[in-house]
């Protein structure tokens, strides 16, 4: 569309259903380029990902054209699908039913980059749990702990 800019970048931050540690290290790099190409193929630019056992970051320059809802659901279901048809697991693999969607400037980049990428040395002293309350503390998010995580 012409005379249309928009310059977004949005973390994306969801769990394995029943914040199982579901997903294989050793398969992670698959997982990476899979959803690489997913975002991809829906016309965003992905900046960085880190899938840990039980959640995954992801950073995306994004393209207002598509609503979010629609960018997770894709990634999620196909993901899924992906992880589902490798057999890696005894039992079914599913994402969680929510996710959290947050927002930065260019000037952020960087450091959410930085972030993500270094997943595994920043949960080795933080728990996923206390990092999600602390992104919706900084993010002024209001929430019910009830229904913070889904651990069904």
């Amino acid at each position: 569309m012409a005379n249309t800019f928009s310059q977004l970048y949005v973390q994306i931050v969801f769990s394995v259903k029943s914040r199982d540690k579901a997903i294989p290290p050793a398969h992670r790099d698959e997982i990476h380029k899979y959803i690489t190409v997913l975002v991809a193929d829906e016309g965003q630019k992905l900046m960085a990902i880190f899938c840990m056992p039980d959640h995954i970051h992801i950073l995306v320059s994004f393209n207002p054209e598509m609503p979010i809802a629609q960018l997770v659901r894709k990634i999620k279901t196909e993901s899924s699908k992906f992880i589902n048809g490798k057999s890696w697991m005894a039992s079914k693999f599913q994402w969680q039913s929510g996710y959290g969607v947050f927002s930065y400037s260019k000037s952020q980049v960087r450091n959410v980059v930085n972030y993500i990428l270094k997943q595994e040395e920043h949960h080795q002293s933080k728990s996923f749990h206390t990092e999600y309350r602390q992104f919706m503390e900084k993010f002024e998010i209001d929430y019910d702990e009830r229904y913070l995580f889904d651990l069904e």
